[in-house]
């Protein structure tokens, strides 16, 4: 999985329009091999983007779960501890 495309399933709040968003570009980029498509491909890359972030947000919407929402903020803190310790210097 990319790195930069975070789980937004389970989030108190739930993941924001922007989120979604920011997460079929990513899938975009590395699916189409491009950061910046050329000007012949640009809108080939807006339509998928703006497919990838539909199917996102239809299958955030449909998902079921028991278990109790994530908060962000401590997601975010376990991200960084594990970071940390995957890039700490001897």
């Amino acid at each position: 999985m990319c790195r930069n495309i975070r789980p937004l399933n389970n989030f108190d709040p739930p993941a924001t329009r922007p989120e979604v968003q920011a997460a079929a570009l990513q899938y975009v980029r590395k699916v189409g091999g491009a950061s910046k498509p050329s000007q012949a491909n640009e809108e080939a890359y807006a339509r998928a983007v703006a497919a990838v972030a539909q199917a996102t947000q239809e299958l955030l919407d449909a998902l079921v779960t028991t278990a109790p929402p994530k908060d962000r903020e401590v997601e975010a803190a376990k991200a960084r501890a594990r970071s940390a310790q995957r890039y700490a210097t001897t």
